[in-house]
């Protein structure tokens, strides 16, 4: 099984944002997304599941081709159900427990009872190490707790592919670690993403296969050590000249 992301374009207004992206992800395997700012990898994943719509191009899961420019209410609601997304800030209902948070996807996406989904969601927040947090509220979590219960969330879906978008960028140092250690889990239990993030010793330990994003296009790809370790392409040696990787002298 595989999914493949075929030619996305996308604009907005006259700044062309996405200039023709393939990717693809075979299961159980982690993708990840590098490049500066403004290089187009969260747009890419939020076209993935429709939150943005694609000008052009076409998904592809498991088989079934969506065509982005002709795609039904039915058809974005199929894909959609084969996703799940981690955002930057979480995205948390406030006025809902770390429990009724998981519970809600459950209920909403799922249709599980109530009860079931009660049992799963508390056996996924002990999972990410949560449980005793069960019955707390957003704000009574630090940021790495509350991005886990947003992991926890999205995992319980079980989905085709899991997107992140900088799961990380929003939290302290010290919350950094906690959550690379569940999205680590996850990628170990089989579990199919593709992640656009900062941290780059992270991905290199964690991806099967690493994107390099320039200016709304595919600069170069390969396998981590091949990207990190000995990068092909003149922009993306400039890209990770800075970068330094933990571990090294």
């Amino acid at each position: 099984m595989v999914v493949r992301i075929s030619n996305i374009h996308k604009n907005f207004g006259s700044n062309e944002v996405l200039r023709g992206v393939s990717i693809e992800v075979p299961d159980g395997k982690v993708i990840g997304l590098i490049g500066s700012s403004g290089a187009g990898k969260s747009t890419l994943l939020r076209c993935t599941n429709f939150l943005e719509t694609p000008d052009s191009g076409t998904l592809e899961f498991d088989g079934d081709i969506v065509d982005t420019t002709h795609a039904s209410k039915q058809q974005i609601q199929q894909l959609r159900r084969q996703t799940a997304m981690v955002f930057q800030s979480f995205n948390l209902y406030k006025l809902k427990t770390a429990t009724e948070n998981i519970e809600l996807a459950l209920t909403h996406v799922k249709h599980y009872t109530a009860q079931k989904a009660h049992e799963i969601s508390l056996e996924f927040l002990n999972k990410v190490g949560l449980y005793d947090k069960r019955n707390s509220f957003p704000d009574q979590l630090s940021g790495g707790q509350a991005q886990r219960v947003a992991l926890a969330r999205a995992a319980v879906l079980r989905p085709k592919l899991m997107l992140l978008d900088e799961p990380t960028s929003a939290l302290d140092p010290e919350n950094i670690g906690e959550v690379l250690k569940v999205i680590k889990n996850l990628a170990d239990g089989g579990q199919s993403m593709l992640i656009a993030s900062h941290e780059m010793t992270f991905l290199r330990r964690i991806c099967d296969h690493v994107v390099f994003m320039d200016k709304g296009v595919v600069a170069e790809e390969g396998s981590a050590e091949q990207i990190f370790g000995n990068p092909r392409q003149a922009r993306t040696r400039q890209f990770l000249s800075g970068v330094k990787f933990q571990g090294e002298a």
